[in-house]
């Protein structure tokens, strides 16, 4: 798969892109990243992308014919590269956007990618979004300078669920949200940290018996911390009678 990222900052991906175990799927070419300066689109000597918005207040706008400019060249280099069936997605941050959750992160790793719109200042142009823009995502309810973090919490989450990425195959199958849950607590070396000791069923070696602890640590860990996750997955059908007798237990 393929994303095209349209930013003001490029050079902030190069640790991305090149540390960690997720650099696999960049070297390997599972997610094939092209960065594209957007200044390179502007066409004043100043190479302004930015101006002020119409009705006043504070802070600068992204242009649009810069931006339609860039996504132009995006779309052309694409199509030469054969990374499309059909118009790519256009992807934009914004806090006004869409929460981003694993099954979204599931669903655009098995995609083809697809435009990563990285904003700054006060926002984009409307007319620009209106027009282009297929889907907006946020990282939560908080504001963050530009589109940049966003986009690299996204593509490293995309990155660890190609095949190969992870020395484990099945690690990301027990992270947080596979299942809808919090993932349960994991403990290593030494046996004993300060006087605090590795729970004895993890010693054990009975498999099913660690399966049903981490599961249970599981469900209390979400259950104190998002109570809302097991209503989701109650709702679901995601839940045993098992599972439903032990929250039964903490609500007493």
């Amino acid at each position: 798969m393929r994303f095209d990222l349209i930013t003001l900052f490029p050079e902030l991906f190069g640790p991305l892109l090149t540390a960690g175990v997720t650099r696999r799927a960049y070297e390997s070419g599972q997610v094939d990243v092209q960065l594209w300066q957007l200044r390179d689109f502007a066409e004043d000597n100043y190479r302004r992308v930015d101006d002020r918005p119409y009705g006043g207040g504070p802070g600068m706008l992204m242009l649009a014919e810069p931006l339609e400019r860039a996504l132009a060249a995006v779309k052309l280099a694409r199509v030469e590269a054969a990374a499309d069936a059909g118009p790519p997605a256009i992807i934009h941050f914004s806090p006004t956007g869409r929460r981003i959750d694993q099954a979204l992160v599931r669903a655009l790793a098995q995609g083809r990618g697809g435009v990563l719109l990285c904003g700054r200042y006060e926002g984009i142009d409307q007319r620009f979004l209106d027009k282009h823009v297929t889907l907006e995502l946020s990282l939560g309810d908080f504001v963050l300078s530009g589109g940049e973090l966003p986009a690299m919490a996204l593509l490293d989450a995309i990155a660890r669920l190609q095949e190969g990425v992870l020395n484990d195959a099945a690690s990301h199958q027990q992270d947080s949200f596979s299942d809808g849950l919090l993932d349960c607590p994991h403990y290593s070396r030494p046996e004993v940290l300060d006087g605090v000791a590795v729970p004895p069923v993890l010693l054990s070696g009975h498999h099913a018996q660690i399966a049903r602890w981490r599961r249970e640590r599981s469900l209390e860990l979400t259950w104190r911390r998002r109570p809302e996750l097991i209503e989701a997955a109650r709702a679901a059908g995601r839940l045993s009678k098992q599972d439903e007798a032990f929250l039964r237990t903490l609500s007493v």
